[in-house]
């Protein structure tokens, strides 16, 4: 069987042009690792997947895996996009955004000791307490088994509270995701002493972080999705001309463009809201929160209109094509789906003092301070 793989061209940037791309050697860099990934695993695909060592080692070598919370690099949100949304345009095997984004940076906001090199990631559970230890089985957690740490965030009813694991050291099986990512089911037994308190302004932004970078990464994986559409249409012949050639195909492949653009333009918006005011601010919050249910129904329409236009062939897993929706429609459901996000927008609006501001992205502090209160998990 042929597959279609014309090859992705880097992402301009969101809502940049290359001329104004202040990270555009950033992104050059990313593009060719990424692609390089792409073309040593083209065939050699596994469910679920293995962690793509050679980009990890080259990730690690030019310090991309910890980009933000290497304070001598000095990148924030806006190179942490590029990264991100550059890798999952490539359906690159590497959990980028458990070790920089989330697990690195929750290390050093509690002052937990990870080890100075190899994936991390994070995991969430309920616990429950024998005398002075913490018991519980971790779902569903990210690249586990190739990880030199994991972040447990436990749940008491008093409380979150935060540990750190080696995985080899306990009971650990693995399935996957949609996606076909690894995820690790880990059997834990900690001492309480041995964990440290979770502020509720921070796990309110570890959940604003992996839901930012889960907006990043399906945007990347949808610019994929569309542009392997495009090549496939334009290839493919039916009744002695390309499939682009006929007007309904035309008429569906400039729904999934605008699709795209308006998933684009809320994507911006969250980079943007985190790149000047950070992760903790209200604006970032609601700008995220936009971000998860304008992408939810992206994926929704462009994901199912790729998939019909390509037809059979792009249901197999022979194809690349399912690289990038399944991805696209696992990454838009993880920190909360789009449907857990509009409410929290909904419960903003009921808040306000004058919903119109809130429907105009012009923040009330004291209807911000109100909707607080719904953090999602």
């Amino acid at each position: 069987m042929t597959t279609v793989d014309p090859g992705r061209d880097a992402m301009a940037g969101l809502g940049e042009t290359p001329s104004d791309d202040d990270n555009s050697d950033l992104r050059s860099l990313v593009a060719d690792l990424g692609a390089r990934s792409r073309d040593r695993l083209t065939g050699q695909r596994s469910r679920p997947a293995r962690l793509d060592e050679v980009l990890w080692a080259n990730l690690e070598e030019t310090g991309l895996s910890r980009l933000t919370t290497t304070v001598d690099f000095d990148a924030g949100p806006a190179q942490a996009a590029v990264l991100l949304s550059e890798l999952a345009g490539f359906a690159c095997p590497v959990p980028i955004a458990e070790t920089d984004l989330l697990a690195a940076w929750l290390s050093a906001k509690t002052a937990s000791v990870v080890p100075e090199s190899g994936p991390l990631t994070v995991g969430f559970g309920i616990a429950s307490e024998d005398g002075d230890t913490l018991t519980a089985t971790v779902d569903d957690v990210p690249w586990a088994a190739d990880c030199a740490a994991v972040l447990l965030v436990l749940e008491r009813d008093e409380g979150r509270f935060i540990t750190v694991i080696d995985p080899s050291a306990h009971p650990l099986s693995t399935t996957d995701s949609l996606a076909s990512e690894p995820r690790g089911r880990i059997d834990v037994s900690v001492r309480r002493d041995d964990c440290t308190e979770l502020p509720a302004p921070v796990y309110a932004e570890l959940i604003r972080r992996g839901a930012w970078a889960r907006c990043l990464q399906t945007m990347g994986s949808l610019q994929s999705t569309m542009e392997l559409t495009v090549s496939h249409t334009r290839e493919r012949q039916q009744f002695g001309r390309s499939l682009s050639k006929f007007q309904s195909v035309q008429h569906q492949l400039a729904a999934m463009a605008g699709s795209l653009e308006k998933g684009r333009a809320s994507v911006a918006l969250a980079v943007a809201a985190a790149d000047d005011m950070g992760f903790g601010a209200d604006e970032t919050d609601f700008a995220v929160a936009v971000a998860k249910v304008t992408l939810g129904h992206c994926v929704d329409d462009i994901v199912s209109s790729a998939h019909q236009l390509h037809g059979a062939i792009g249901v197999t897993a022979e194809h690349s094509l399912w690289l990038h929706t399944m991805r696209a429609r696992s990454a838009i459901g993880e920190y909360g789906s789009p449907r857990r996000w509009s409410e929290k927008l909904g419960s903003r609006l009921l808040a306000a003092g004058n919903p119109w501001d809130v429907l105009t992205a012009s923040i009330d502090a004291d209807s911000a301070e109100d909707a607080k209160g719904a953090h999602v998990g």
